[in-house]
Formats: C-alpha cells, sequence, structure tokens
C-alpha cells in the first residue's frame, strides 16, 4: 500500500503521535522525575513526582498545538508509570502557569477557519481528559498568572498549590471567545453558580488569597523576599477584616496603598524555593497512603468534573470551531495586532452595528479592530 502524501506545509498537523519527538528549541513541554520525599525528607527510593512543564515563559506559558499534544502524552506516561506517586503541573518562570492558547497561533493560523480549530479543539480537550484520567493524582503548582485556557486545564488538576503572586480568572469575553473549554463545567463546582458567573462574564482576575477564600485552591504561598524578609504580596489584602459589613481578604489593595505595595514588589525578589517546599509537603503526605486507595478515591471525587465536562465538551468544541469565524476572529487579532495598551476590540462599535442588524464581515471585523481606533477617535 502506497504512503499518504506529507501534510502540505502551510496546514498544521493535528496527530497527537507526531508530538513524540520535542523540538530542540522553542515552546515545549518538559517532563521530569524528580525523587519523592518521606515526611522527614529522606528520599524514597525508586519513587518519584512527575513534573509536566510548559516551557513557553516567553509567551506566559501559552501552549501551542505541538504543546497540547506533548502534555497529553506526558500525562499518558506519568499515569503509567509504576514508580510515580503523583504528577506535578506547573509552568516556567516565575510569571505565569499559563495564559492558555497561544493567541498569536489563534490569530495567525486558527482565526477564520472553524475546520482547523476543531481539529485543535480536539487536541485540547484530550489535553483536558488527559489530566482527568490521569491514574495518579495531579497537583497543579501555580507559580504565575493562571488565566484563560491555563485557569481551564488548572481546574482540572486535583490540588491547586500557588504562589500568592498568582492570580487567577478568564479573558474569554473580552477576547471573542467564551470559557467553555472547562471553567464553566468546573468553575461553579468549586466556589458556586453567582461567584462563577462574575469570574466568567467579567473576566475579573483574582488574587490567590481570593481564590484560597473561595476554595479554589489548597494553599497560597507567600514568595516574595524583602529586606531578607518573606512577606504576602504587597498587592493584596492578605488578613481578614471588614469594610462596611463585607469581608475584604483577597482583594487587590487600591489607591496609597497599591502604590506602596508596588513599592515593595519592586524592591523584592521572587523566591519560588516555599511554593516548591509545599508542593513537595503536598507529594509526601499523598506517599504515605495506599496507592490503590488514592486512585479510587480521586477518580471518584473527579466524577462531578467529568459528569460536566463529558456532557458539554464536544456541543461546546463545535461552538468554538463555528466562533472562528466571527468573534473569535475579531478578539484574537485585536489581542495579536493591537499595540500593548490597546488590545481589545471596540465593543461598542460592533454592539451599535450589530444592534441595526449587520452581518459578521470582513469589513466589520476590521472595523472593530484596535488599529482603527485613532482615526474613529478623530472624528
Amino acid at each position: 500500500m502506497s504512503q499518504p502524501d506529507r501534510l502540505p506545509s502551510h496546514l498544521v498537523d493535528h496527530d497527537v503521535a507526531q508530538g513524540a519527538t520535542q523540538p530542540s528549541s522553542g515552546p515545549a513541554v518538559r517532563y521530569e522525575l524528580k525523587p519523592a520525599r518521606r515526611p522527614d525528607g529522606r528520599v524514597a527510593e525508586g519513587l518519584y513526582a512527575a513534573w509536566i512543564t510548559l516551557d513557553n515563559p516567553a509567551q506566559y506559558n501559552s501552549y501551542t498545538t505541538e504543546m497540547a499534544k506533548e502534555v497529553v502524552l506526558s500525562f499518558r506516561r506519568a499515569s503509567n508509570a509504576r514508580d510515580v506517586v503523583a504528577v506535578v503541573f506547573t509552568g516556567a518562570g516565575d510569571r505565569a502557569f499559563c495564559t492558555g492558547g497561544n493567541t498569536k497561533e489563534y490569530a495567525e493560523y486558527y482565526a477564520g477557519r472553524p475546520a482547523e480549530y476543531a481539529a485543535y479543539m480536539r487536541l485540547f480537550n484530550d489535553m483536558v481528559s488527559a489530566i482527568l484520567l490521569c491514574d495518579k493524582p495531579v497537583i497543579c503548582r501555580v507559580n504565575g498568572m493562571r488565566v484563560g485556557g491555563g485557569q481551564e486545564i488548572g481546574m482540572a488538576c486535583d490540588f491547586s498549590v500557588a504562589s500568592d503572586l498568582a492570580n487567577f480568572g478568564q479573558a474569554g469575553p473580552r477576547h471573542g471567545s467564551a470559557p467553555v473549554g472547562g471553567s464553566t463545567d468546573f468553575l461553579p463546582l468549586y466556589v458556586g453558580v453567582e461567584r462563577a458567573m462574575f469570574s466568567v462574564t467579567l473576566c475579573q482576575p483574582w488574587s490567590a488569597y481570593r481564590a484560597l477564600n473561595y476554595g479554589l485552591i489548597t494553599e497560597a504561598v507567600p514568595v516574595l523576599t524583602v529586606d531578607d524578609e518573606v512577606i504576602p504580596n504587597p498587592l493584596v489584602v492578605s488578613d481578614r477584616w471588614l469594610e462596611r459589613g463585607r469581608v475584604v481578604y483577597g482583594d487587590f489593595k487600591t489607591g496609597a496603598e497599591a502604590a506602596a505595595g508596588k513599592d515593595l514588589l519592586k524592591r523584592g525578589v521572587t523566591d519560588l524555593r516555599p511554593l516548591d517546599a509545599a508542593v513537595e509537603r503536598l507529594v509526601s503526605s499523598l506517599l504515605m497512603t495506599f496507592p490503590g486507595c488514592v486512585e479510587k478515591t480521586v477518580s471518584e471525587i473527579r466524577k462531578h468534573k467529568l459528569a460536566h465536562w463529558d456532557a458539554n465538551k464536544e456541543s461546546n468544541r463545535a461552538w468554538l470551531a463555528l466562533n472562528m469565524l466571527s468573534e473569535a476572529n475579531a478578539g484574537f487579532r485585536a489581542f495579536n495586532e493591537g499595540p500593548k495598551d490597546d488590545r481589545e476590540a471596540d465593543f461598542v462599535l460592533l454592539r451599535q452595528r450589530i444592534a441595526k442588524g449587520e452581518a459578521w464581515s470582513d469589513e466589520l471585523i476590521e472595523a472593530i479592530l484596535p488599529k482603527g481606533r485613532g482615526d474613529r477617535a478623530g472624528k
């Protein structure tokens, strides 16, 4: 039988098997075994934590198509490893765990191409499912921002241990998408329907302390050192106190307090060793359990997520693909093409034109991109 022709160079390969060989440079996913330790610190010989690291710090560890394949393969590898106690899923550097899909790739390849994006979303769905079906407990080590699709793959994990400089949230409705890759399924289970609604529609970030207060994460760990002292995130109210009858623990500071916090942040040095120590303590705790009982317990708890995920993932995949013809096309292009301080579409103009019955078109998309905002302002 003759071999099929190679994929044309202008098309992206969505075959997971081709992801088995990692690129030598550029965005990638690293798989590493680190020794598991007993609670007293001694190494448990022959037992490990499998660290799966999104390695694209220049783009806030956003995942490319190739990286999505590698995440799937890495979780399958860890799931099957007899000597792995737990999986630690994290990102490179100290600025982001993950900010979701790579918006440059979205804007330059997938925008306007629903069939291609549907193939990509099959990989994304497989990535979330690979986390939810891993036979080992999965710890999300949140070393920085966990936003958009990063929030979704993070919530698929079983535990989240975060730097207290991290923040959490969604970006979809402000950038042309909807958080239906897991957030609309998982977030209400963590924080309740109304808090979830607020987060996913308005896209306002939560601090690590707010996430801890709401039950979204397991632990928030101070990682900022100022004058040889480790201090809590100076931009956030880390103590519990009331203002006009409401708890403001976890709120971002404002005014003079925020300015003073920024000065402290500039003076400080981020040291993630306390975060790593907290992750290691959790791995040690998991080590001291019956593995089969933990596997069964984890799989039962995950059923609450899987019930929603399995019911919705295919219809959401289809919607996201079709949305690449309209709002996603505009939103991802706006983020990719706009200047650093202006990366959103003109929401008001879009709503005005749609209210008049205008259909989506290339002309409408061009009209609402940031590049035309200066000209419109002068009219």
